[in-house]
């Protein structure tokens, strides 16, 4: 098997990663120096200026997978860099907040959009074997997406002193003119070209050159008996509803662990805590550190251990970290223990839910639905990240740290005995065949 081919496209559809996670910390830079200029409520700041790109993603994540389906995943990857490039210009430009929040919108399509098209992209042209770990990839550019923007935020803010905040978003269209231009040059999912074109001859093309010890043939039959009758079954029948509960569930615990409360609004967090202003983004930085080298860590263990033993870690650590965090700011303690147990959270959710989410939710659905699938898990996801992101300047008007952070780790207690009981464990299965497991009981 041409396992450089398979890396080379990965990284490349991943690549969008890195967009998604830098366009949604980079706003965490500008967040109060923004509302200092145009003088916002913090109603009217949470709802346009912070949250409004995650309505955009929403929208992206619940409609991404029209395109995907009509347009095929690799066009459906190039509008979304350009959708990124557009912006990143225009929100670094912006002259109030009206326009800005119309530019951030955009970008938040781009990212709804992406966390739909490329794991459903990667899981489809992966070896088994090693689908986990490739489909990661994308994980891994959102959290070194998350890592440069921390940086890049506080170097410009170090060093800047004009508008800092304009240069922190539109440094953004570099990396998504760069990416818009080699995304061109990865090929077309052999699945959409078999279940949605017809087109056997370049699917054949395509195997062939990834794996020239492969039965071409009896692989596209195999692709080709996965195709659920649709008329016969539309998606929200009792036919899929063990894979719609499961990418429900997974999702809406991915917000309510608290991830994007915290990466959104580490400053904000770290001030409440008494860290002094000016040191405040130097703070966040270690945050992207943990994240990077954990995704690490939940890279090389996704298949050699399995989804189900990443999420057991990753809710445990979920739970004592976020006591922690609680403990921190019901005793007063040093502002360095708060800064320690964020990072212990952020280090259990990248080898747990963050390595695994994308993963999981590409491989569970059907092929034939498997667009919409992804959309539905995404979909959810963003839902809830945007109703926090929405509402978390007012709940850190209203509630103390202490009640806050025991609230996310009291969720977790409850996601820990979802995975126990419920989530079934994926590694080393084809998609074929966790089509047959997971639909079988309704067809």
């Amino acid at each position: 098997m041409n396992h450089n081919k398979i890396l080379y496209w990965s990284i490349t559809v991943g690549l969008a990663g890195f967009l998604f996670g830098f366009d949604t910390i980079v706003i965490s830079g500008a967040d109060q120096p923004i509302q200092q200029l145009w003088k916002t409520s913090s109603l009217f700041h949470g709802t346009f200026i912070m949250s409004m790109a995650l309505w955009g993603t929403v929208i992206g994540a619940l409609v991404g997978g029209i395109p995907c389906d009509r347009y095929g995943r690799k066009k459906t990857l190039f509008w979304i860099g350009i959708l990124y490039l557009v912006s990143a210009l225009g929100s670094g430009l912006a002259p109030d907040p009206y326009t800005f929040s119309m530019f951030r919108f955009l970008g938040g399509l781009g990212v709804g959009a992406s966390s739909v098209a490329a794991p459903i992209y990667i899981s489809e042209i992966a070896p088994t074997k090693s689908r986990g770990q490739l489909v990661a990839i994308y994980q891994f550019n959102i959290v070194f997406g998350i890592l440069v923007a921390f940086l890049s935020n506080y170097l410009i803010g170090k060093y800047i002193e004009v508008d800092a905040w304009r240069w922190m978003l539109g440094v953004e269209a570099i990396p998504a003119a760069i990416y818009s231009i080699m995304v061109l040059g990865v090929p077309q999912s052999p699945r959409w070209l078999i279940l949605k074109r017809n087109a056997i001859d370049k699917a054949a093309q395509f195997i062939r050159a990834v794996d020239p010890d492969v039965d071409v043939n009896e692989k596209i039959e195999e692709i080709r008996e996965s195709k659920s009758p649709e008329k016969e079954h539309g998606f929200f029948s009792k036919k899929y509803l063990t894979p719609i509960a499961l990418a429900f569930t997974l999702a809406m615990f991915n917000q309510l662990s608290g991830i994007n409360f915290v990466l959104y609004y580490a400053p904000r967090i770290f001030e409440q805590a008494g860290i002094a202003a000016e040191n405040v983004l130097g703070a966040s930085i270690p945050i992207g550190f943990v994240n990077l080298v954990f995704t690490l860590v939940g890279m090389y263990m996704i298949d050699r251990f399995g989804r189900k033993l990443l999420m057991t870690i990753g809710s445990i650590g979920y739970i004592l970290s976020l006591a922690g965090v609680a403990w921190a700011f019901y005793t007063q303690a040093e502002g360095f223990m708060v800064v320690v147990f964020v990072c212990a959270f952020v280090g259990s959710h990248a080898i747990g839910q963050g390595a695994v989410i994308w993963v999981f939710i590409s491989e569970i659905f059907p092929n034939s639905v498997r667009d919409y699938g992804m959309s539905l898990g995404s979909g959810t996801h963003w839902v809830f990240a945007a109703l926090i992101t929405l509402l978390t300047p007012t709940v850190l008007d209203t509630f103390t740290g202490a009640q806050i952070f025991t609230f996310f780790s009291l969720m977790m207690v409850l996601q820990l005995l979802w995975v126990r009981f419920k989530m079934p464990e994926t590694k080393g299965v084809s998609l074929e065949d966790l089509q047959k497991r997971l639909i079988k009981e309704e067809e």
